[in-house]
């Protein structure tokens, strides 16, 4: 590395204006943001980023489900590029740095790149993954699943949001249906930049989070028939309560990920009663449980424990149980040589950090299966995301775009 790439520091006035900037498209009364993937503010979004990338002399690609790239060239064309990325879609009441952040970094270090006249030995391409949220579509971070194999195009290009408009017929409307293959442009490696969405780092007043691997996620769907009954005539011995069944449940679930800690996470996130009425005791309740774990084994054994309990108070409530696992993401474990990367990149620039696991998923997940994958962390207030009221300091996110660029220039090298 030449001594400028050394010395080299993102703009941070021009990374924080982007972000604001951008904040506009879909801008909330409450300060956050609404940019639903493929509405009207995502291409409003879209747009102003083919702008930019094409500002700043990048090649812009966009694939057929509706991905971005931008593609900075390098001295030797025949290496795959250092991709960095993340996505520019919100929740509906989302934030402004939630994938924004790392969008916008990946920019901004193409610009400084840029503005200090350095080529690259391996080319760089800044991405915009479409749909991680999956607040409209399911399932989320779907473009980055399909480029990673999980999906077929033509499997996610049908799905439908609730008004049953297809991710076709959404991409054709805003124009982002691309002509490129999925999975076409390959990467020598991937680094996405995000917000911790978590409360870590500000606890431990640590600047950076060098990732080094990611939750895994086991879904469940369960069911819960008991029998309906007259509250007031139905003496409490010959209940069959689904209600009640689920409370256990609940707690049983909460049990068992405390009895797998410290590093697993069990949640009851979803409870309907099929006909509730203030005076019947509940006969049928749907539920659904999402256990987190950044060790297999551990989701084996949650998994284990969990029917375990579960048959144990269905049996005793005389409640009949379903509990059907509908989906299971392997815990990531990012590159080795890319987190020690990080880190150096890290430690060079003098930022305070620790090692830590995302317990979100993101798109760097699904990459890691196929590309030689990290992340690189910065804290958020409170640990607050997906929400209005989510933020991050100018500071920590130029201290992110910092270890981003100085990652990327460690990856791709300075050409001589």
């Amino acid at each position: 590395m030449t001594k400028i790439a050394s010395n080299l520091q993102i703009d941070s006035a021009r990374l924080w204006d982007t972000i604001h900037e951008t904040a506009k498209f879909g801008a909330t009364p409450k300060g956050g943001v609404r940019r639903l993937t493929l509405g009207p503010e995502d291409k409003q979004v879209r747009d102003w980023f083919r702008g930019a990338c094409e500002a700043a002399g990048l090649e812009v690609h966009v694939d057929a489900l509706g991905s971005m790239f931008g593609l900075r060239k390098g001295r030797d064309m025949s290496k795959p590029p250092v991709g960095l990325g993340s996505h520019l879609d919100t929740q509906p009441t989302g934030g402004k740095f939630d994938g924004v952040l790392g969008t916008l970094a990946a920019l901004e270090v193409v610009r400084t790149l840029n503005d200090a006249g350095i080529e690259t030995e391996t080319p760089i391409c800044i991405v915009n993954w479409t749909n991680e949220e999956g607040s409209r579509f399911a399932p989320a971070t779907m473009a980055s699943a399909a480029y990673a194999g999980d999906y077929t195009t033509e499997d996610i290009l049908g799905r439908k949001d609730l008004a049953g408009v297809s991710v076709g017929e959404a991409l054709d409307s805003i124009g982002y249906r691309g002509d490129e293959a999925v999975g076409l442009r390959k990467f020598g490696a991937f680094v996405e930049l995000h917000i911790e969405q978590g409360p870590l780092l500000e606890a431990e007043n640590k600047t950076i989070g060098v990732v080094d691997r990611g939750q895994g996620i086991v879904w469940y769907d369960g069911k819960i028939t008991g029998f309906e009954s007259h509250a007031g005539t139905t003496p409490m011995p010959l209940r069959r309560d689904a209600l009640a069944t689920l409370s256990e449940i609940v707690l049983a679930v909460e049990r068992t990920a405390k009895a797998h800690g410290p590093n697993a996470v069990g949640t009851v996130g979803e409870a309907v009663i099929a006909a509730p009425s203030r005076n019947v005791i509940p006969g049928e309740i749907a539920f659904t449980v999402d256990i987190r774990s950044p060790d297999a084994k551990t989701l084996d054994a949650i998994d284990r424990d969990l029917r375990s309990a579960i048959a144990e108070i269905g049996s005793r409530r005389r409640a009949e149980i379903t509990f059907d696992a509908i989906w299971r993401k392997p815990p990531t474990v990012f590159n080795a040589k890319l987190v020690d990367a990080i880190e150096n990149a890290t430690k060079a620039l003098g930022y305070s950090h620790r090692r830590i696991t995302s317990g979100a998923g993101h798109d760097a997940c699904n990459l890691a299966n196929v590309v030689p994958s990290a992340m690189v962390f910065v804290p958020c207030k409170d640990g607050v995301s997906h929400n209005e009221l989510e933020d991050a300091t100018q500071v920590d996110c130029t201290a992110g775009a910092n270890v981003l660029l100085h990652t990327v220039l460690a990856i791709a090298g300075v050409a001589s």
